[in-house]
């Protein structure tokens, strides 16, 4: 495990399964980690919208949920009382409305930070954009950054090699220890494949919650 061999295995596993993606395909991941475009405001706001929306779902649902509301907010606007009825969270729909409307301000806000580590603070004050998923969102947008989730704390901890480090990992509060143990790995595979490790990153992801990779 954990050398250049095994990863184009689990990527090609993936490739072959048809299930290549997150909010984007994995070539456009690797293309825009590569190449970062800059993302209009209704691109931005879309892409908020898809982390959000994420949270708690499989891909196949927030997918189906996110065209569904991004759809209906291309055609009507961000109107809470209509989108409510598409989505029944409060919660989730608030912050997708107040992105929307504010897409232009916070959009400009990303791209005049001066550096990755800036922007991601800056996508964590957004609306309902908790740490890991402001890492999810960076990465979305062309940050060459890891989500840290629960999944690839567990790759983490099992490339360290000490299983009592299980005990250690939080979805919800990252452990410094649980984050160098990730750190180390990803640099490790970063040199083992000349890959950007947001890229290794949503491939270890796809392949540990498929079963791919067997814990």
């Amino acid at each position: 495990m954990f050398d250049a061999k095994w990863f184009f295995d689990l990527e090609k596993q993936i490739y072959d399964l048809g299930i290549a993606s997150d909010a984007q395909s994995f070539d456009e991941i690797k293309q825009n980690l590569a190449n970062p475009k800059r993302f209009s405001p209704d691109e931005f706001s879309d892409m908020c919208a898809y982390v959000i929306l994420a949270g708690g779902f499989s891909q196949k649902t927030a997918k189906k949920i996110h065209a569904t509301i991004i759809d209906n907010i291309h055609i009507n606007g961000a109107d809470f009382n209509v989108l409510i009825k598409l989505f029944n969270n409060k919660n989730k729909i608030n912050a997708i409305c107040k992105i929307w409307e504010n897409r232009v301000n916070f959009c400009n806000g990303f791209y005049n930070c001066k550096s990755d580590e800036e922007r991601v603070v800056y996508l964590s004050t957004l609306p309902h954009i908790g740490k890991i998923t402001a890492n999810h969102l960076a990465r979305n947008l062309g940050v060459d950054i890891v989500k840290y989730d629960v999944w690839i704390q567990r790759l983490g901890v099992l490339y360290g090699g000490n299983s009592a480090f299980f005990d250690e990992i939080d979805n919800g509060k990252l452990s410094p220890l649980i984050k160098k143990l990730c750190d180390d790995m990803f640099a490790h595979l970063v040199s083992e494949t000349g890959l950007p490790r947001g890229y290794i990153d949503v491939v270890l992801w796809k392949a540990a919650q498929t079963g791919l990779i067997k814990f």
